[in-house]
């Protein structure tokens, strides 16, 4: 792809074919503030092009889709021209788009391509073949509705008043990851599920295609480096697995993120290739034994840092692939050996890189803005979280789910408990192999992790932590009463700190710029007031790790690690040297 095309790269590494056209770039674009674009008269889907203009897939709030509109937005159409090409006849047409929030419809020279999607964090497609034709042009609208203030949606950390304020920050409305066209044989591969098997020296493989035809058969290749380390056949039926063993493992870890090559082939009876994907995979296992995680059969302790994924100049979209590298880099660089990936579901190029560099997240839904006491709400949530688990459920960096976020408004004690139990069983469903974390901190309905959020400063936590008793855990007395009991899962306190700290030679994002606490007079104090905190914690015996809140500024919240713009804000050695502690004698034999 041309580098002059924003977001160039791939947007799927680890489902990638080579025909394929990245239709990023600018599109037309008009605001519909009256919700109207459908009525009769208007009919905007039938658009040759609007007259104002956008950079996809950047989002209008933002300075790089070259429009930075900051108030709401519930309506918006793009319009642009599409090419397919000659050589796709005879071949699907995928439309794809990385995410687009909230609610979007697509329509081919004025004809809607199918059921709206709904959910604004998580990769669909439509099937247009029967819209287009190979070697034409067509007229390609996108319709986007966005209702922030309704509390009925997942939003994150969207603002629902039109200023930044708190922990809220700038929308997102609108396509905002990469759009892109594919060709698929008809009988090719939709998906697959990697699961690995580190104890069985294993990867199963499970398939689902676009439709079945007789006598077809999948061929998976595992290759270590350019040597094909095995080589597994089975018919080409959905929910049929092809089995790779591995003869000598190279296990993933932070420490060696050994990565194998995949390559899928979906062949005919008479041994054609009809279809080739590839793919990549990591041999690890994370499960839990009491109290503690395991990562390879090793126990782990976690030092993570929240990330919210904000950037500065395109706010829920990074402006290059590199910079989503960067920040892990900076992440790791400050000692953390992973991130709680915080109200936002980070993009795939995000896990890729993950993936690569050997760094531990937690996934997590953008469920603030949605009201799991209400069933609208829950079943917005519902559906949006599938799709999330499916979609990243192969990246060996991801080792935990977590759905919801600090759930403590609890209206309808029933309803907002059989939301948290639907997303924790639907979890487990689609991708049995890791613990999900039902809400972090609060209210707990149904959790292999036990999470809390516990702000105070040293001398306060260490008396609380220690109020859970010997094998206790601390809870809040504001949500006590709502949480379930507590069963001796591993013990989180997923977040902390939150020291509100501007460097002196620079000025506030905000007028209202904030941080947990009070101010902090000097450096000094902020370096004894951090390592006191992670010293308590790592002196709770039973605290099987931690996540910093936060690992840059974001807007008006000034308690990151680094500023809004990746700035170095301390002495990262002496930062680095206060996350790697862990707890004396940890990870040894029992």
């Amino acid at each position: 792809m041309s580098a002059s095309i924003p977001r160039p790269e791939h947007p799927r590494p680890q489902f990638e074919r080579k025909e394929w056209i990245n239709l990023n770039g600018q599109w037309s674009y008009t605001f519909d503030f009256g919700g109207s674009g459908r009525d009769t008269g208007r009919e905007l889907f039938k658009s040759k092009g609007f007259d104002s203009f956008i950079t996809v897939p950047f989002c209008p709030e933002s300075k790089l889709s070259g429009v930075a509109h900051t108030d709401f937005i519930e309506d918006m159409w793009y319009h642009r021209r599409i090419a397919i090409p000659a050589e796709w006849a005879g071949k699907r047409t995928i439309l794809h788009f990385g995410a687009v929030d909230w609610e979007c419809e697509a329509y081919i020279d004025g004809i809607s391509v199918g059921t709206p999607h709904f959910g604004g964090t998580v990769s669909f497609e439509f099937d247009i073949t029967p819209y287009v034709k190979a070697g034409a042009e067509h007229d390609l609208v996108v319709r986007v509705h966005d209702e922030t203030r309704g509390q009925q949606q997942p939003g994150g950390k969207q603002c629902p008043e039109f200023k930044s304020r708190g922990c809220h920050y700038t929308r997102t409305t609108g396509i905002w990851q990469t759009v892109w066209l594919e060709a698929v044989a008809m009988d090719g591969l939709k998906s697959v599920q990697i699961v690995p098997d580190l104890d069985g020296s294993r990867f199963i493989i499970t398939p689902k295609y676009y439709a079945v035809k007789a006598g077809c058969r999948l061929r998976a290749t595992l290759l270590d480096g350019e040597t094909a380390a095995d080589v597994g056949e089975g018919p080409a039926l959905d929910g049929v697995p092809v089995v790779l063993k591995v003869a000598q493992p190279k296990p993933w870890s932070p420490e060696s993120p050994f990565i194998y090559g995949l390559r899928l082939e979906v062949v005919d009876a008479s041994g054609a290739v009809m279809d080739a994907v590839c793919s990549y995979a990591g041999l690890r296992k994370v499960h839990i034994e009491g109290d503690k995680f395991f990562l390879n059969n090793k126990p782990l302790y976690f030092s993570l840092v929240l990330d919210q994924g904000f950037y500065p100049d395109g706010i829920w979209t990074a402006s290059s692939d590199e910079a989503l590298k960067h920040d892990i880099e900076l992440s790791m660089a400050a000692g953390f050996n992973g991130a709680r990936l915080h109200q936002k579901v980070f993009e795939e190029r995000f896990h890729y890189w993950a993936d690569k560099l050997g760094y531990l997240t937690w996934g997590e839904s953008s469920s603030w803005g949605c009201d799991p006491n209400a069933v609208q709400g829950a079943r917005n949530m519902i559906a949006e979280w599938a799709e999330i688990v499916e979609r990243d459920r192969n990246h060996p960096s991801i080792i935990a789910w977590t759905p919801w976020n600090e759930t403590g408004y609890v209206g309808n004690h029933d309803l907002h408990h059989r939301a948290q139990i639907d997303t924790y069983n639907i979890a487990k469903a689609i991708d049995p192999t890791r613990p999900v974390n039902d809400a972090s901190g609060y209210v707990h309905a149904l959790t292999d992790i036990w999470t809390i959020h516990n702000y105070s400063r040293a001398e306060q936590m260490e008396k609380e932590l220690a109020q859970g008793g010997e094998n206790g855990v601390w809870t809040a007395d504001w949500h006590k009463n709502h949480t379930c009991p507590y069963r001796g899962q591993p013990y989180v306190n997923d977040e902390f700190g939150g020291f509100k700290w501007i460097p002196k030679d620079r000025s506030a994002f905000a007028d209202n710029t904030w941080g947990y606490g009070a101010d902090i007079p000097d450096l000094e104090t902020l370096y004894k007031l951090l390592s006191d905190e992670v010293e308590v914690m790592l002196k709770t015996r039973n605290l099987s790790g931690w996540c910093y809140t936060q690992l840059t500024d974001v807007e008006q919240e000034q308690n990151g690690i680094y500023c809004y713009d990746r700035a170095v804000k301390f002495d990262m050695a002496r930062i680095r040297e206060i996350f790697q502690r862990r707890p004396e004698g940890w990870g040894k034999a029992e």
